[in-house]
């Protein structure tokens, strides 16, 4: 892999579909002894970090010492200087979440004796290097701030907002855990759970629309099934602060239910459930759906992703009926086979093939057979894949950007199928 423009220019790719704060991209280098460290930096109007760090080229996803010492010293750096300038109150810190909202950053070090932690070397452990990439942001960038004042403004006003977007947060965390009573571990009104108690065994359905969770909730085995219905199109969590998801009405009883918080909070050993399945009609309202579900699940619930407990059920397309006996199809070819199967010995019978609108038509037993028996369903198990190439993805096809969602749309709409007309 070559860039022209060295980790600036990675950092300008994975900001090309933001609208970026400053110009240029802020890049820091530095060496002591063997040991060499590169740090481009810029921000965008965007809520979500992506911090991609590598030691001597190899990536490191779990990050280590040289994300830690990054972190650290532009925590300091920002907090430093707004105090220096009057912008934070004597007692008024941003935190670090604070101030890498929006940032995009690409770290490099290169070292002798680099010490990986785990044999996927997904973790640096060599502590010089956290020693060595602090100095460097503390130096450099603390003169960048000084010597470009309306960029540190910019900055420094972005890790404001977001500090006080967290703050409201809480608040609004606070103020919903009073009013439920969820101190007390009351459960949402649109959670039908189940019996068993161990999470390994557990899975929950995530259904859209009463019809569809009625029949669900009836076909269920609710020894280890549990269904949450959700109503309507719920909030796209690209466009908004975290203060926002805690008060809006369809995502919060799901956090609740799941039971691990998001973001920060997040703590996949409280999950209530292994199995976490979106169950939405096969249509371009239920792809729409599942897109905002596992946006969500992405940037807040990361871990569901990554572990593998997030699924996509797979319901039936069509129902083909000759005389007494009835099948389904879920896909176009799957439906000509069967077809064909059921003529056999008699080309002229007549098979009344019928499409499946929505999950709201079958009855609890059709359910049950055909997309929530655990011997006969389908699943999709959602993986993460390359973490990069994900974001972008997400950033696409839900952030605020029109442009790059159109382009993505004119190259990719020739694949599309079973568009409703």
């Amino acid at each position: 892999m070559f860039y022209q423009g060295g980790i600036r220019e990675f950092v300008t790719w994975l900001n090309r579909n933001q609208d970026v704060l400053h110009e240029p991209v802020i890049y820091m280098s530095g060496q002591k002894n063997d040991a060499i460290a590169e740090i481009a930096m810029q921000y965008n109007d965007g809520y979500n970090e992506r911090i991609l760090s590598f030691a001597n080229n190899v990536h490191t996803p779990e990050g280590g010492m040289h994300e830690d010492g990054f972190k650290r010293a532009l925590t300091a750096v920002l907090n430093q200087y707004g105090h220096r300038m009057k912008l934070l109150k004597d007692d008024e810190k941003v935190s670090g979440e604070d101030c890498r909202e929006g940032l995009a950053c690409v770290i490099s070090v290169k070292l002798t004796e680099a010490q990986f932690e785990g044999q996927t070397k997904a973790k640096l452990g060599n502590s010089n290097i956290r020693t060595l990439v602090n100095n460097i942001v503390t130096e450099r960038l603390g003169i960048f701030l000084e010597e470009n004042p309306k960029e540190a403004r910019i900055i420094l006003d972005k890790a404001l907002t977001a500090s006080r977007a967290r703050e409201a947060a809480k608040k609004a965390r606070e103020s919903i855990r009073r009013k439920t009573g969820l101190e007390s571990g009351q459960m949402p009104d649109k959670l039908q759970d189940c019996n068993e108690r161990d999470p390994s065994l557990c899975e929950i359905y995530i259904v859209e629309g009463d019809s569809a969770a009625g029949s669900a909730i009836q076909g269920r085995d609710s020894r280890f099934q549990a269904i949450l219905s959700m109503w309507g199109k719920m909030l796209n969590v690209e466009k908004a602060r975290p203060d926002k998801i805690y008060g809006n009405d369809k995502l919060y009883p799901m956090i609740v239910a799941l039971g691990a918080g998001i973001g920060s909070e997040f703590n996949i050993n409280k999950l209530r459930y292994h199995k976490i399945i979106i169950m939405a009609d096969a249509d371009v309202d239920g792809a729409h759906i599942r897109t905002l579900l596992l946006t969500f699940f992405f940037r807040y619930m990361r871990p569901l992703i990554e572990m593998g407990y997030v699924y996509s059920a797979v319901p039936p397309l069509y129902k083909l009926i000759r005389g007494k006996t009835t099948r389904v199809a879920y896909s176009d070819q799957e439906r000509d086979k069967i077809s064909a199967e059921m003529r056999a010995g008699n080309p002229n019978a007549k098979i009344e093939i019928s499409r499946f609108k929505g999950l709201g038509e079958m009855d609890p037993h059709e359910l049950w057979e055909t997309t929530m028996d655990p011997e006969k369903r389908s699943l999709r198990r959602i993986t993460l894949g390359d973490a990069v190439l994900a974001d972008e993805v997400f950033t696409i096809l839900m952030g605020e950007q029109v442009e790059p969602r159109k382009q993505w749309i004119e190259k990719n709409a020739m694949y599309a199928v079973n568009i409703d007309i």
